[in-house]
């Protein structure tokens, strides 16, 4: 069992448009996982969504006990967090598994400038470009 803290963002080239997430996964022992990945066309909040999606299963994988993200969409913390109802049909079943698979886990949330999501951000563009290899 591990502690992972995880930096996650999602965007979309036009909404919606050729999307992507960038997620950077860190244990407690300063390894490093990220992940790029091409997600379609979608819009920017499906992409938030499927980002967090991606740590979160992570997380259920590794048997992590523990993920605090850090995510710079407020949409996204706001409505993982209950300080907003998730009312959109579109994003409702991804807010839906997200919400199960947190349960696993010791889960927290919360939101972070762009600034300070860099590398993440810079992940999930270049899966919207269509380059996933996230390199080292």
């Amino acid at each position: 069992m591990s502690d992972l803290i995880a930096y996650v963002d999602g965007g979309s080239h036009g909404n919606p448009g050729p999307a992507g997430i960038g997620v950077v996964i860190e244990n407690r022992n300063g390894e490093t996982t990220r992940i790029a990945k091409w997600i379609g066309h979608q819009d920017n909040n499906v992409a938030e969504y499927v980002a967090l999606l991606e740590a979160l299963q992570h997380a259920v994988a590794v048997n992590a006990k523990t993920l605090h993200v850090y995510s710079d969409s407020e949409v996204v913390v706001r409505q993982m967090t209950g300080e907003y109802a998730c009312r959109s049909a579109r994003l409702h079943s991804l807010n839906w598994t997200c919400r199960k698979l947190a349960r696993a886990v010791d889960f927290s949330i919360a939101h972070i400038s762009r600034e300070h999501n860099r590398e993440a951000n810079e992940l999930a563009n270049r899966a919207a470009r269509g380059g996933t290899n996230p390199g080292p």
